[in-house]
């Protein structure tokens, strides 16, 4: 009789265990609405390179885009290899530009000779974001800061593969 207590004893702990909810197998809580960090403000050097840039795009200037970079900046842009070089450069921005391309500072730091600027960019009006960029920084002595590289990519999220 004793073994028979044991095992409904057994069965009831088991039944309980069985039956009470498990939070592990609940769905994850959805993350919180990241908000946008907040524009920042450049030394004028700095803030002179997104300028530019961001005029020469709006013209569709391919010269003047390319005359932004060091003479073996690199373009990393997603889904295409990387271009090095000015030639390589212009055959990436051929036919790219010539939208109101809109572009914010959220970090920066320069140490001697060279820096970074790390940014979000939009077009025209639109508040929202449509991406984030770093840009690495060289110059020559007391020369313009010059780009190294510009690499960027879309807030979006991927699609998926069927």
């Amino acid at each position: 009789m004793n073994h028979r207590r044991h095992i409904l004893a057994a069965l009831c702990v088991t039944l309980h265990l069985v039956a009470a909810p498990v939070r592990a197998q609940e769905p994850p809580a959805r993350p919180a609405a990241i908000e946008a960090l907040p524009s920042i403000a450049l030394p004028a050097a700095l803030d002179r390179v997104l300028r530019d840039y961001e005029r020469a795009w709006r013209a569709n200037d391919v010269k003047a885009l390319v005359a932004l970079f060091t003479t073996d900046g690199f373009v990393l842009q997603p889904g295409r290899p990387p271009a090095r070089g000015h030639a390589a450069l212009a055959e990436v921005y051929q036919g790219q530009g010539g939208g109101p391309l809109r572009l914010r500072p959220l970090a920066y730091a320069v140490a001697d000779s060279v820096g970074y600027i790390i940014g979000a960019y939009g077009y025209g009006d639109d508040p929202v974001d449509q991406g984030k960029f770093t840009l690495t920084l060289r110059r020559s002595g007391d020369g313009p800061w010059l780009i190294a590289s510009d690499m960027d990519n879309g807030s979006r999220p991927a699609r998926r593969q069927p």
